[in-house]
């Protein structure tokens, strides 16, 4: 009997892209590469065809806020951080197929080319309009060169586009006392002429795609979030700027004047698919415009709007392109208590993380899966982090595993036992161990990240329990070696499960596992009740801790690094 019987499907999986004008911290993890990772694995292992797409954002204007800062070039800070952030990713272990850049030869093609088609569609509106503009540095203001007080909740250093504490949308004339961030001088109004998209023209669309066809699908966070901003009204939108930093407007009045990055930076995704596509030989306008094929968006709360109403908008008017089939946003992480702060040094490094805890990745992604924001802010603190390692990784997971292999090696060798026959409880736990790929599969579908991976650790403690309730020491003792051998054949089982199950959530463990137990990765879909993980006769190596515990002075040492 099978346990998931699915037909193999294709899924366009994208991560947000992430700014190249800072280093990674362990919230941008949290929110839009951690649970996309393991839904990107999740596919591939249950036997589908995936593409998991990212690459840096190099044309917004942080980039050029960050360049002035330091003192260098745009092209200079991007060369810097795209080569940071993508260490990153490379030394955590996030498995994209591509990641690209939009500074790319091929992004730059791609995103000209949707400007055009749709300029020729007459999709865009041409409008002359006063906007804010610096008379110290004599040039245009775009919106995160402006900052000032929200209209809406308040809060003191709202962008020109958006504010970070209440998630409204803004233009820059909204702010409240406004100033520039690039001389610290109040701006004043200037003409100038821009393109922009009538997001007012899709309200319909946005209607029956979204908030009808998705109401049950969506999780409530995005859900609510769109229907907000339906209910305000969509007026138009800029897609030009006014910067010398970004791609020049390909049009004969686009003189001085670049593509808004909210408009170049989703087409990323398609670019980087093509750039995927033409080194692995494949069609990439399959996983673009395939009407079979899943589009999944995983990203931050503060880009819901970008992806479930913009994005799609202009995919819609291309016509040509197939629209998010979801957006699994999540909310926000906090750390000790408080926001993270990149100006306040207030954040946990990915590199600095990687070099503090060499190996423990997997720790890391547990924990932060496991206490995911996936519907409100949620708060990651060091001591929470050592005690679900510890209490959890060490004591639940690792304890069981680390058991059974011992035991194997004391009583038979390394040699998978064999047994005459199972009885009642034998076969309940068997029964029970082979329930939960489905159960997993289908909370992943939804993206319940949280219950899934709660899931995999319930099967350890189930396993904890049955040796505990079997005994199979005291039975070994007293000379009833025929019951033992079904014991450990049983334990056996769950320990191959873990490792299958495990792959998605803790890809590292995952391998240890199957290493000692020398088993090749296994597709979920090939997984059946009938055919056991763990043949009899088969030998295992030696074991190896799979998790070591995190002492209390090193989360001394982080606390006090923090606070510092």
């Amino acid at each position: 009997m099978k346990l998931i019987v699915k037909s193999k499907k294709r899924y366009t999986i994208t991560s947000a892209l992430p700014y190249t004008n800072g280093r990674l911290h362990i919230g941008h993890l949290a929110g839009a590469y951690i649970p996309a990772d393991i839904y990107a694995r999740f596919k591939r292992i249950t036997d589908n065809d995936v593409a998991y797409i990212c690459g840096s954002d190099e044309h917004g204007v942080a980039i050029s806020i960050r360049a002035k800062k330091e003192n260098k070039t745009p092209k200079e800070i991007i060369d810097k951080y795209h080569a940071l952030i993508k260490k990153s990713f490379d030394d955590f272990g996030i498995s994209f197929d591509n990641y690209s850049r939009t500074s790319s030869k091929i992004h730059h093609e791609t995103a000209s080319e949707f400007f055009k088609f749709l300029n020729e569609k007459n999709c865009f509106e041409i409008k002359n309009s006063k906007q804010l503009y610096d008379p110290v540095e004599n040039q245009f203001l775009a919106d995160r060169f402006v900052e000032g007080e929200c209209p809406h909740c308040g809060f003191e250093h709202a962008y020109g586009d958006q504010c970070e504490n209440c998630g409204s949308s803004l233009s820059p004339e909204q702010l409240i006392n406004p100033i520039s961030k690039i001389s610290g001088s109040k701006p004043i109004e200037k003409e100038t002429t821009h393109w922009y998209l009538p997001l007012g023209k899709y309200v319909d669309f946005i209607n029956d795609w979204f908030l009808k066809d998705k109401k049950d699908s969506a999780k409530s966070n995005v859900y609510g979030q769109v229907k907000s901003w339906i209910d305000q009204g969509l007026e138009s939108r800029a897609i030009t700027r006014d910067l010398d930093w970004g791609i020049p407007v390909p049009h004969k009045d686009g003189d001085g004047k670049v593509l808004y990055v909210w408009f170049d930076a989703p087409i990323g995704y398609i670019s980087s698919t093509k750039e995927w596509a033409k080194n692995e030989n494949k069609d990439w306008e399959l996983y673009w415009k395939d009407k079979n094929t899943k589009l999944i968006h995983f990203i931050g709360k503060d880009n819901i709007v970008f992806h479930c109403i913009i994005f799609p908008i202009i995919l819609k008017a291309h016509g040509n392109y197939i629209l998010p089939e979801n957006v699994p946003a999540n909310e926000f992480l906090n750390l000790e208590g408080e926001k993270f702060s990149t100006s306040k040094n207030w954040a946990i490094w990915i590199d600095e993380f990687l070099n503090d805890f060499p190996g423990m990745q997997d720790s890391l992604r547990y924990t932060l899966t496991v206490n995911a924001p996936e519907t409100k802010d949620n708060d990651f603190t060091w001591k929470d982090f050592q005690a679900r390692n510890n209490n959890e990784l060490v004591a639940i997971f690792g304890n069981f595993i680390n058991r059974v292999f011992v035991l194997t090696h004391k009583y038979f060798d390394g040699i998978v036992p064999k047994f005459d026959s199972l009885d009642k409880v034998d076969n309940e736990i068997l029964k029970r161990t082979y329930e939960i790929p489905k159960l997993i599969s289908d909370s992943l579908d939804n993206y319940k990240f949280r219950y899934s991976i709660n899931l995999l650790i319930d099967l350890a403690r189930l396993g904890n329990k049955y040796l505990a309730d079997q005994e199979p020491w005291k039975l070994h003792k007293s000379g009833n070696i025929k019951r033992v051998k079904t014991i450990m054949y049983v334990a056996l089982q769950i320990c191959g499960m873990l490792s299958t199950l495990s792959t998605p959530f803790l890809p590292n463990a995952s391998k240890k596992i199957r290493d000692i137990l020398n088993i090749n990765e296994i597709k979920w879909t090939d997984l059946s009740f009938d055919d056991p993980i763990i043949e009899q006769n088969k030998t295992i190596k030696k074991p190896s801790l799979i998790f070591r515990k995190i002492e209390d002075e090193e989360i001394k040492n982080q606390i006090k690094k923090l606070k510092s």
